[in-house]
């Protein structure tokens, strides 16, 4: 399967820049949301506040500060350890924005989650999951080697 993403794609630069912004959108969304609902209820649905654009309650801060922290310090990091967190997030925040799309209206909604919210997210899914299509690295042997593919 893995031989099917380019390897050292001459834009992965700026797939890796676009990742990382990203990633810090999530972790300032984070620290601020944080700060606004401190003292909050962690799960809280009630005493929600708004953030950068998004609703937010303590739990879901905090949860955008790690998933932020872990997304922008793969691409600081690059190599194939962006290449492998970027799809693992942008798999995982698609999951994310189905799942609150799916519990919206209900007592599950534990994050407090809006429509806006669920459209960032899969903004953020579609750019971190676009970009881990093309920051593959490797060898020059590796990028000119013919791929077999499936007859």
């Amino acid at each position: 399967m893995a031989s099917h993403f380019p390897i050292n794609h001459h834009l992965r630069p700026l797939y890796r820049l676009l990742s990382a912004a990203a990633g810090l959108y999530m972790l300032v969304f984070g620290v601020v949301g944080f700060v606004q609902t401190s003292g909050a209820p962690f799960f809280t649905r009630d005493e929600t506040e708004w953030a950068l654009g998004l609703r937010t309650n303590p739990a879901f801060a905090l949860l955008s500060i790690i998933a932020g922290v872990v997304v922008l310090g793969a691409n600081v990091i690059g190599r194939n350890v962006a290449h492998q967190i970027n799809q693992l997030a942008g798999v995982l925040l698609t999951i994310v924005g189905m799942g609150s799309l799916a519990v919206m209206q209900t007592e599950a909604n534990i994050f407090a989650f809006s429509m806006v919210n669920v459209i960032v997210t899969f903004i953020l899914a579609g750019v971190i999951g676009t970009a881990s299509l093309y920051d593959r690295v490797g060898s020059t042997a590796e990028e000119h080697r013919p791929h077999a593919h499936a007859a």
